[in-house]
């Protein structure tokens, strides 16, 4: 669903080199009736003859599992049918993400309408949820942020290295994070040169990250003229101040040494580093003269971020190989 935005085309394309996801049909509400290919040439070699359809056509075909790459609040008007049906959903958008029905109206500015299916819903990010994963029917796919900077915080706070509070997260993005729509900010003219802080203090993927990590922090995303890739640099206060970045850096690498998917790296990762690719790179540094602690990550905002994600934890969640149908280079140069 949503297959002719940016995440859900994402998905087209990686589901057309996974062995075992066969695409019955596409939903694509302004592209009705349009073939796939038109409206995204780049998977029309892929998806010849693959049309966009109503979002209503999804409740009447049998399928195993459904991808839903929808705004925030349209994927609760489908997945209590898709449960009953026991389908399963694969959620790229934010409704299920907050277990809070209280703190998702708060930051999302509506009541969520399908309370019951948050305690039921498994936070997708396979490296700090794998046990949770498998088996689920029900998988919200972390956002894009909260992806890079729980990978690259989430193992100072969990092994007390930080203190959970005055967490500081800055963030620089691709603008394909903020979907196809269009909007001033989005114009070639104002983006083209140009670098630009927004969601002051009020960015939706805050609650998320807060939850993720069990901390407080304040988060400011910054939007560059590229079209996909992101770059996080995170600084938490030291609790240890005699910890050092060979401590941080094999942290890192004992963290991560079973996931193939996160890449540790001596050096500061780049923000291209990534891109085409489901890895995400992180790196650490320890400042000992201030007592804070840099943690550093870079991923491709649409794979690792999003589709790609979607597709590594739905291949937990069935018992498959993680990185089935997974690419794991980036492109270069």
């Amino acid at each position: 669903m949503g297959a002719t935005g940016y995440a859900g085309s994402e998905v087209l394309r990686l589901a057309a080199s996974h062995p075992d996801l066969d695409i019955v049909l596409a939903t694509g509400s302004s592209s009705v009736g349009k073939r796939i290919g038109e409206h995204v040439p780049a998977l029309a070699g892929a998806y010849p003859d693959l049309v966009a359809v109503e979002s209503s056509a999804i409740l009447s075909v049998d399928l195993d599992v459904v991808f839903l790459a929808l705004p925030h609040g349209e994927s609760q008007a489908f997945v209590p049918q898709l449960a009953d049906r026991g389908t399963a959903v694969v959620d790229l958008g934010a409704d299920f993400r907050l277990r809070s029905a209280d703190e998702y109206a708060q930051w999302y500015g509506h009541e969520h309408r399908a309370t019951h299916l948050l305690s039921q819903s498994v936070y997708g990010l396979v490296e700090r949820h794998r046990d949770e994963i498998k088996g689920a029917s029900l998988i919200a796919v972390p956002g894009c942020y909260p992806t890079a900077s729980a990978l690259a915080l989430g193992p100072f706070i969990d092994n007390g290295v930080i203190e959970r509070e005055q967490i500081v997260v800055n963030a620089l993005s691709g603008v394909s994070g903020a979907g196809r729509a269009t909007s001033e900010r989005l114009h070639f003219s104002r983006l083209a040169g140009n670098a630009e802080a927004y969601g002051l203090l009020t960015h939706r993927h805050t609650p998320e990250m807060q939850q993720e990590l069990g901390a407080t922090l304040l988060f400011t995303p910054h939007l560059l003229p590229v079209s996909r890739g992101m770059l996080v640099s995170a600084y938490g206060r030291l609790r240890a101040p005699a910890f050092t970045t060979e401590e941080a850096l094999a942290l890192l690498r004992a963290t991560y040494a079973k996931d193939p998917c996160v890449v540790v790296t001596d050096e500061a990762p780049t923000l291209k580093d990534p891109l085409g690719s489901n890895l995400c790179f992180v790196s650490a540094r320890v400042d000992k003269r201030t007592g804070w602690l840099l943690a550093m990550s870079s991923l491709d905002n649409l794979g690792k971020g999003a589709a790609g994600q979607s597709i590594q934890a739905w291949n937990v969640a069935t018992g498959r190989e993680e990185t089935l149908g997974l690419p794991l280079a980036g492109v270069t140069p």
